[in-house]
């Protein structure tokens, strides 16, 4: 991945050395010229970095040349870095007017004199290898070509996540086959005398729809006549019994609900805790729940080979009615016939005239390849390569999306891409040629999926949180809110589908990346990110970023050797650091990380050194239950900008001085505290984000006096002795969440007249003793664009003021059983895109498609989901 990253690394350092804040800050320590000579080499080689892409396949000296500048750049970052850490010292130190702290500051490292003489020694040095090592790319015959790294990206509309039918090429047949086989009878059993049980697996290649099809099968009104319970469960890598036992309970429970598509905020929300049973009570909670079912079992992207695991799991689900099935997906022609009990149905690629059509429709609107029909004659070419694989299909058409550069088609259909070394039936060139199509920032920032496992769900900050700590994610104007600009990345690589899954509910969505795309991610990445599991021996001394999925893997004997890794992350839930000892070496021995997640983890203690990482930007210390006490010291990390300590449950009170981390936008709290410090607060002038979950003792946050006023998002979860939340405190609110506080009262502050806002979304969930929704919602009229209203029992009326929301996009309403009507005027909603309503019988019943009484009022919206009514 070396071009990607020193690509978007040197693009990255060149707009900092452009900044009027670097320049002065250069001459006031005396480096101007020295800069400003690093500054005209690194432009130099900027130019020859696209040219060493072209050849580095064809010379391998080109290879280790890239990641030499690679090298240079990344350290050039980490001395640059220092700059900006200075200042925010000398912020820290005259806000504090305490005079010891400034004589502390004159004697330490900090003192301007001292770190002039250290900064003008690490540039030169930087300076002078640079130099070297650049005079080496004329050698190689590379020549400068020159780009412009900041083209806009064109955009498409969004597409909604869920199957529908209607916008799937190609797969009619499919369909109707696959459901007459769900129809017919199995007199031929499972090979051992068992007849109430049939397996069909659907078989073929990554990307080629597998997927897609078992979703319009499952999803298909007839299927719906067949069966008396369906169950979805994606298994994936891992054949692990037990989990995939727990998850078909929970897709029970789930379609009893009819709530699956509904996200929730990092918990499933209806969902049974049966994470704790053992083996025995799983089993038997399975056995009483399928027992004279009739049902189907989509068993979705098996990769298991070991026959006594099937059999296994197949013997303890093997207690429905007859005519019970499993719909498995998989890969592997090997695995389709050790599962299926009848013969598998191979997925074939689209016809070269299906191909084309979904090309077509994914490079242009609609109608307008009428006026290229010499760019549809090339995209004729460029389909035949893609051997009827739709997701191949889909992403080549995405990449020229409005280009009509005879050229860029041209360089598609002819680049020698295709000709790369490839597993068997592999599709991985025609996604390389999306990703060659991105532009820089989207390139640097798509390796990093390779850090998390294949079938992985991310939810809203997963990746995002690495971007902005990694320095991917630069404001335009120097205010904008980093996640915001995160987001628009992801609606990016939604856009070119690379991802699925993709559900939006405004400030909260989740997705995940297609297999395919991973491997894409692992081929680009190389080396520089490196995914921890049990079977990993030798890490690359080269590597950057770590990403640790399971716990076997936590061998000292594993100890990184280089000393350069920016990113520690464990992605899964529950699995976190166990290792005190551990800690201790890491943050001694990485003092250039910008991520350190301890998520999960079970130590009891943060060791006080943690303030030697002084290049931090993210602490992610969440769901940590055992520790009671934070180190002070951490108030000393000036470069840390999220801090998450939601979930450290036994947390007795916040650290001291963390008015001082004057660089946090996002704070996430669970403490046993009854009271903030005020005045700590109110010194955390860039905080955007703040987070309260289960802060059990906290009656009230702020008063006017002391508020970050800058802050745009606010979640108040499972709080249970507030009383008060006066929004008039944060002017600047966009996004507000609030659930299961049991003693706030959600009119907050009923002046008159009624404040105007500037909120965007609103969530509101678990308010069982309320009757009406606050009168304050009229203040957020003119600009809400998603309202979610979930679980308020008690409920009986939409507010009046809804049909003047003339932005609303999205609404959502959950477990509200007596609500019974909408308003008349719901069409004056005309930007609304997404309705969901579910669990509240009798609207839904009056909002049924076709035949609902309001079905008139809302067929218009393009989204709809009603839960059906059991």
């Amino acid at each position: 991945m070396a071009e990607s990253f020193v690509f978007g690394v040197a693009d990255s350092l060149l707009g900092k050395l452009a900044s009027y804040a670097y320049e002065e800050a250069s001459r006031a320590y005396g480096v101007y010229k020295d800069l400003q000579a690093f500054k005209d080499t690194l432009l130099i080689v900027r130019g020859l970095l696209l040219d060493a892409e072209d050849k580095k396949n064809q010379q391998h000296a080109v290879r280790e040349w890239l990641r030499q500048i690679q090298s240079i750049c990344s350290d050039a970052e980490d001395v640059l870095d220092g700059f900006e850490l200075q200042d925010k010292r000398k912020q820290v130190v005259e806000a504090s007017g305490s005079t010891s702290m400034k004589v502390r500051h004159f004697f330490s490292s900090s003192n301007p004199l001292t770190f002039r003489f250290k900064m003008v020694q690490q540039i030169k040095d930087i300076r002078d290898r640079l130099d070297k090592v650049a005079s080496n790319g004329t050698k190689f015959g590379l020549t400068t070509i020159n780009v412009n790294p900041g083209l806009p990206v064109q955009r498409r509309q969004m597409t909604y996540p869920d199957v529908d039918a209607s916008s799937v090429i190609g797969r009619e047949s499919d369909r109707e086959e696959i459901i007459k086989l769900l129809m017919q009878p199995h007199p031929q059993g499972d090979g051992v005398g068992d007849k109430r049980l049939c397996v069909i697996p659907i078989v073929g290649i990554g990307g080629l729809g597998k997927t897609t099809l078992a979703k319009l099968v499952f999803n298909d009104k007839k299927v719906d006549q067949l069966f008396q319970l369906k169950m979805w469960v994606c298994v994936s890598n891992d054949f692990d019994i037990k989990q995939i036992i727990i998850n078909i309970i929970n897709s029970i429970s789930d379609s009893m609900l009819a709530s699956a598509s509904a996200p929730t905020l990092n918990f499933s929300q209806h969902q049974e805790n049966i994470n704790n049973l053992d083996m025995v009570q799983l089993v038997s909670r399975l056995r009483s729940k399928l027992s004279g079912q009739k049902f189907l079992l989509v068993l979705d992207d098996i990769w298991n080979d070991d026959r006594a695991k099937w059999i296994e799991l197949k013997d303890l689900i093997k207690v429905g009615t007859v005519g019970s099935k499993i719909m498995v997906t998989t890969r592997s022609k090997s695995i389709a016939s050790m599962m299926g009990t009848i013969p598998s149905y191979v997925l074939h690629g689209l016809s070269m005239d299906n191909s084309l059509s979904l090309f077509v429709k994914s490079a242009f609107e609609e109608g307008e390849e009428e006026n290229f029909p010499n760019l549809v004659e090339i995209a004729k070419e460029i389909v035949k390569k893609c051997l009827g694989v739709p997701l191949a299909v889909k992403t080549l058409g995405s990449s020229l999306y409005s280009k009509f550069d005879l050229t860029k088609w041209e360089f598609v259909r002819d680049s020698e891409i295709w000709n790369l070394e490839q597993k068997q039936d592999d599709i991985l060139p025609a996604l390389k040629l999306s990703y060659d199509q991105m532009p820089s920032y989207l390139r640097h920032c798509f390796a990093y999926f390779s850090l998390f496992p294949k079938g992985f769900s991310f939810g809203m900050n997963s990746m995002v949180k690495i971007w902005i700590a990694l320095g991917l994610v630069e404001s335009r104007n120097g205010s904008e809110n980093l996640e915001n600009i995160a987001r628009e990345y992801i609606d990016e690589f939604h856009s070119r589908s690379f991802l699925l899954d993709f559900k939006d509910e405004g400030q909260l969505f989740v997705y995940k990346v297609h297999d395919l795309v991973h491997d894409l991610a692992l081929y680009v990445a190389k080396d520089e990110c490196v995914l921890v599991q049990s079977h990993t021996r030798n890490i690359p001394n080269q590597v950057r970023h770590v990403s640790i999925v399971e716990k076997d893997s936590l061998d000292l004997d594993l100890i990184l050797k280089s000393k350069q890794v920016r990113t520690i992350l464990f992605p899964i839930r529950g699995m976190g650091l166990d290792s005190a000892s551990l800690l201790d070496t890491w943050v001694s021995r990485y003092k250039f990380l910008r991520l350190l997640d301890l998520s999960d983890s079970s130590m009891d203690t943060i060791p006080d050194s943690i303030a030697k990482l002084e290049h931090l930007r993210t602490l992610d210390l969440s769901n940590n239950s055992k520790i009671k006490r934070l180190p002070h010291s951490i108030c000393k990390l000036q470069n840390l900008q999220v801090l998450l300590l939601s979930g450290c449950t036994e947390l007795e009170t916040l650290p001291k001085g963390l008015g001082q981390l004057v660089s946090l936008r996002k704070l996430s709290i669970t403490t046993k505290q009854s009271v903030l410090s005020q005045n700590e607060f109110a010194s955390l002038k860039y905080l955007q984000s703040l987070d309260f979950y289960r802060c059990d003792n906290l009656k009230f946050l702020f008063d006017e006096a002391h508020q970050p006023t800058f802050l745009e998002t606010l979640i108040v979860d499972s709080c249970g002795s507030l009383e008060s939340l006066p929004l008039y405190c944060f002017p600047k609110l966009q996004t507000l969440f609030l659930k299961d506080c049991k003693k706030l009262d959600l009119s907050l502050n009923n002046e008159n007249p009624i404040q105007k806002l500037k909120m965007k979304h609103l969530y509101l969930r678990e308010f069982p003793g309320h009757l009406t929704l606050p009168r304050w919602i009229v203040g957020a009229a003119d600009t809400l664009e998603t309202l979610e209203i979930n679980d308020f029992p008690n409920l009986k009326m939409l507010p009046e003021c809804l049909t003047t929301m003339t932005h609303l996009k999205r609404l959502f309403v959950r477990f509200c059983p007596q609500l019974l009507t909408l308003p008349n005027d719901i069409k004056r909603l005309t930007a609304l895109e997404g309705l969901r309503i579910f669990n509240c019988p009798e609207l839904c019943q009056k909002c049924q498609p076709q035949i609902g009484e309001y079905w008139p009022m809302i067929a218009h919206i393009k989204h709809i989901f009603i839960g059906k009514q059991k």
